[in-house]
């Protein structure tokens, strides 16, 4: 159980100085990890004996051991609140910059390549994405529907990925964004485009690294942040470069293919038309 769940469990048993400690925690949870024992008493305005009192109850060896379950939930994704500072968009920035530099400085030009050539080439490209991934898979989906046709995405509302799957093939390819906090059978999902024979690409952060040997190109990409949730602007900055590099190999059909949207666009009235454009 998490923290927070055992002091929900606990806290009408708790003493009231215990209860304190509780409060704290549960109003600093995403600063667990940096805390120390005499700094969580004294925010807590208790002694460190009832602070290690409280962790025993709660389960807990010691404090060493709440820090480390609190760094386990913060990687798996779970959001955690973090005490608030004149320096938070500074720090966020410097976050931002640092998931930016390990990207492209993991992500090499082959490998980029090679993903795009599978979908650029693919008789057609299956995105997949879930939960937080979803967004995602949507945006991309808008860039690679004006490089070519044959993008579908899954799953819509309502929908299940059966019927998607079933007719793929080795003629085919699947975009998998599969970024933390994905669901239970993400993996099977994985597994099963796979087994259609279809060219697969895995997106994702680090914790999808386990399924990377399931795909045939794994892209890795951060999605921490400062505060209490995830963020995908590096996530957002590889699909743009993705989708660049797709019509780039796609060629002159795509550029064709964008000019005839533009007109489609045009006569229907659908894109707003800037002064002098």
């Amino acid at each position: 159980m998490r923290i927070d769940e055992r002091i929900e469990q606990h806290y009408a048993a708790l003493g009231p100085q215990e209860q304190l400690v509780a409060d704290t925690i549960l109003n600093h949870m995403g600063d667990l990890a940096v805390y120390n024992a005499a700094e969580l008493a004294r925010l807590s305005g208790v002694s460190k004996a009832t602070v290690s009192r409280l962790f025993r109850r709660l389960g807990f060896a010691d404090f060493h051991e709440v820090k480390e379950h609190a760094r386990a939930l913060r990687s798996s994704g779970v959001p955690l609140a973090t005490r608030g500072s004149e320096d938070d968009l500074l720090a966020h920035a410097a976050q931002e910059q640092e998931n930016l530099g390990r990207l492209f400085g993991s992500v090499d030009k082959a490998r980029l390549g090679h993903a795009a050539r599978l979908v650029a080439e693919a008789r057609s490209a299956l995105l997949i994405g879930f939960r937080n991934s979803f967004p995602l898979a949507l945006h991309l989906r808008q860039q690679l529907l004006q490089c070519r046709d044959g993008i579908g995405l899954a799953p819509q509302p309502g929908q299940t990925l059966g019927e998607e799957l079933a007719g793929l093939g080795p003629a085919d390819a699947v975009v998998l964004l599969g970024f933390r906090r994905r669901p239970e059978a993400f993996a099977s999902v994985l597994k099963a485009a796979a087994g259609t024979g279809a060219s697969t690409v895995l997106m994702g952060d680090a914790s999808a690294r386990r399924l990377a040997a399931h795909a045939t190109v794994w892209i890795e990409c951060p999605v921490e942040s400062s505060g209490a949730f995830d963020s995908y602007a590096a996530a957002m900055s590889l699909l743009s470069v993705f989708a660049n590099e797709v019509l780039a190999t796609v060629g002159r059909l795509g550029t064709k293919r964008i000019s005839d949207i533009s007109a489609l666009f045009d006569s229907l009235h659908e894109i707003e038309r800037l002064p002098n454009h």
